[in-house]
Order: structure tokens, then sequence, then C-alpha cells
């Protein structure tokens, strides 16, 4: 089976290679459906950077080989421009991803056509000194302090945000009565 694919990628090179440019444009284009996934399930860190950076150079160095270097085996002729584009078309590929992992998956999109999202740090409802446990770590919750120590589902549940953050890595529900929760 990998022979096959093989020796087909190399006869599709020998019949196309008037079309080798394109094709391997089309190719280098790996980031593309990363970039849109984050974008459309609102990723939070879903790829470490420096998986990013190594898989994105250690991806050019065969391209780089064929048409930058002047004694290549597939006698290519070195062309300059054509390695700079690849560079610059894949590090802009990378430069996207990186800036999804530290601003947000949808820091391109303008906030008037993003949807509503549900705020976990909302104001809440609490009568004097009121206090709960949270169910993942089992502690008290002491909702006079400050509000981003304490998350609200929308089922009206009381977690500390680191725990209920974790929890959100894992499992998108609610830990008390399992009902899907939006995306933070």
């Amino acid at each position: 089976m990998q022979m096959g694919f093989l020796l087909g990628g190399i006869l599709v090179m020998y019949e196309f290679h008037n079309f080798l440019r394109p094709i391997l444009l089309l190719m280098y284009s790996f980031w593309i459906p990363q970039i849109i996934t984050n974008v459309v399930r609102d990723s939070r860190k879903f790829l470490h950077p420096h998986y990013i950076l190594g898989i994105s150079v250690t991806r050019l160095t065969i391209p780089l080989y064929i048409f930058g270097c002047p004694h290549n085996f597939m006698r290519i002729e070195p062309d300059q421009n054509w390695c700079i584009c690849l560079i610059v078309f894949i590090g802009l590929q990378a430069s996207i991803l990186l800036l999804q992992h530290y601003l947000g998956s949808r820091w391109f999109i303008p906030r008037q056509i993003l949807p509503e999202k549900y705020s976990y740090y909302r104001r809440f409802d609490h009568d004097t000194d009121h206090s709960t446990d949270c169910v993942i770590c089992m502690t008290a919750i002491d909702l006079t302090q400050r509000s981003t120590d304490c998350m609200v589902t929308p089922c009206e549940h009381f977690f500390h945000s680191v725990c209920l953050q974790r929890w959100m890595d894992i499992k998108m529900e609610c830990p008390t009565c399992r009902r899907p929760l939006p995306p933070a």
C-alpha cells in the first residue's frame, strides 16, 4: 500500500512536473484546515507553539533543498524567489496559529459578526454571605470574593475558576447536572 502511494506520487510528479509549484503550494497549505477548525470550534490552546514552529521548519527542509540547492538530486534549477515565497507562506500560516494560541482562536474576526458568548464570570444574585461547595475539588467557594475566583454555569452551579476551566478542557458538561456547557 505504502509502496503504491510512493510510486503513484513519483508518477504524478513526473507527469505534472510543469505544475510542480502550484501542487507544492497546495500541499504546503497544511495549517489552513487547523486554522479554520480553531475558528469554528473556538478552541483555545490547541497546539503547543514549539510543535507549530517545529513542524513548520521541518516540513520546509525538502522543498528548500529542491528549489534552493544548486546541486539537488532532481536537477531542478534553483529559484530563490520561490523559496522566499514558500517561507513567507508557511510563516504566515504559523503566525496565524501562534496568534490564535495567544490571542484566542477568533482574534481576526470582527466582534460585530461573532456570536454572543456566555460569560461564566457574570454577576450572580447572592444573599448576604452565602457560600457553597465546588463539586470538583470539594472545597468551599466564598461568593463574596472577586468575581474572577468563581464561575457560574448557565444551570446556576458555582465552581472555582481554575477547577471549572480544567474540567472544561476535558469535558464540556456541567460537573453537577451533566448539561452541556457553552464554550468559554
